[in-house]
């Protein structure tokens, strides 16, 4: 299906995305506005180290009210490639480095009204490097076994959906680890 775009303006801009307010016409020529969140684009990374844990991070987030167990992830900088993004969050977040990272996959994260696109990455081989972390991130790394982060997922303790799609991603890839 195509739709045409009529007019198109920025209602906000800010410092993680930007709004922008489409008019578009249907094919049955149904015209409407969608309002679409324009993102860079992000990474999540399934670090797992040499005792088969999962790095995961809990952090507050705002939104929720709550706070969150999460793989570790992150913005895209302007022109940044994904993988040199992921190999700098994953200092920033749990102080390790990975001598191997391997795509497992990408995906729109919200697709119904977002252009963010997240890129997932295995990483293995971890060894200590940290790099500082943002200043709005308080982050706790929490290890968990490969197999009871699944369990945690099928049973609902996990609820970030970057950190379920990454897992599923993975799964494959992790029976060989």
């Amino acid at each position: 299906m195509i739709v045409k775009i009529t007019h198109q303006e920025t209602v906000y801009q800010g410092r993680a995305f930007t709004v922008r307010r489409d008019e578009v016409s249907f094919p049955n020529q149904y015209s409407m506005h969608l309002d679409i969140v324009q993102h860079p684009g992000a990474v999540t990374i399934l670090p797992v180290d040499a005792v088969g844990n999962i790095l995961f991070v809990r952090q507050y987030r705002h939104a929720t009210g709550k706070e969150l167990l999460e793989l570790p992830a992150g913005t895209l900088n302007t022109d940044e490639p994904p993988e040199t993004c992921a190999r700098r969050e994953i200092r920033e977040e749990t102080g390790f480095a990975a001598e191997n990272m391997v795509k497992l996959g990408e995906f729109f994260l919200a697709p119904g009204y977002s252009t963010e696109y997240m890129h997932v990455y295995l990483a293995t081989g971890l060894y200590s490097a940290p790099l500082p972390g943002d200043q709005d991130e308080f982050l706790t790394l929490e290890p968990i076994p490969i197999e009871k982060a699944y369990q945690m997922a099928i049973e609902g303790k996990l609820q970030d959906g970057k950190s379920l799609a990454a897992l599923l991603l993975a799964r494959e890839a992790l029976k060989q680890t």
